[in-house]
């Protein structure tokens, strides 16, 4: 198979998702059908379906794997398409099997960090109801991954701001966490847990970007703050905000 030119693109990031208080609204570890519409639509373009066999999950996942090493190593646009595919031990031709570009494997990439970055089932996991206590548990997740991402995220950030492509899908995703956050924040207004003055949308949005900006201060700008001390100031300023009860 004849190889295929590369195109220039590049990444996405995303504020801290909060779970919701045991309250009765849709569950926080599942996307609202509208929102996960939006996400595929935006991404459709980047995205071709997962293959349906093991081996198949296996080779993609592997390229996947490779890729992050290569866009580490070399940055998007000093990577290449044939050192992905030597990384992850196949021949050029393999690459193509599953995906089209390196555009392509580097949405995959995004969706990979990002799906780990969602923290998913906090309050199962830990067994907090308590609304402060899931703030913080959310908050402490999204660092800690954000952490372990850091370089890719600092990637993310460049390649959104030169390809149009990726900015969008970093808008989406960002709105579709805010509008998330937006619902647990009206929850607890209604419940009379949180200031029922506050608009929640632009509450969620300069709430969720505080977070996802200090993490990028800390992790990849390399400000130096201890880690314990930003996840109780970042948790605070969230309580502070909302008005929750002591």
């Amino acid at each position: 198979m004849v190889p295929r030119p590369e195109r220039n693109v590049r990444g996405a990031s995303t504020g801290a998702v909060i779970p919701l208080p045991p309250i009765r609204i849709p569950p926080i570890d599942s996307e609202p059908p509208a929102v996960t519409s939006e996400i595929e639509a935006s991404e459709g373009e980047l995205r071709r379906l997962a293959p349906r066999t093991r081996r198949g999950v296996r080779t993609r996942d592997a390229l996947v794997a490779a890729a992050r090493e290569v866009f580490e190593r070399d940055g998007y646009l000093g990577a290449k398409i044939a050192d992905i595919a030597k990384t992850a031990g196949m021949a050029s031709g393999s690459f193509y099997t599953y995906f089209d570009s390196k555009e392509e494997i580097f949405a995959a990439l995004v969706a990979q960090v990002q799906e780990e970055m969602l923290h998913p089932h906090v309050r199962a996991r830990t067994g907090v109801t308590d609304p402060r206590a899931l703030i913080e548990a959310a908050n402490r997740e999204y660092l800690l991954s954000y952490k372990r991402n850091a370089r890719l995220m600092a990637l993310f950030e460049q390649v959104a701001q030169i390809d149009e492509k990726f900015r969008e899908l970093r808008v989406e995703r960002g709105n579709a966490f805010t509008r998330r956050n937006a619902k647990m924040i009206r929850a607890l207004q209604d419940s009379g847990r949180a200031n029922a003055e506050l608009d929640p949308m632009i509450t969620a949005h300069a709430l969720s970007s505080m977070v996802s900006r200090m993490a990028y201060v800390v992790f990849v700008q390399q400000q130096r703050i201890p880690f314990e001390k930003l996840v109780h100031t970042l948790t605070q300023l969230w309580a502070n905000a909302l008005q929750l009860p002591e």
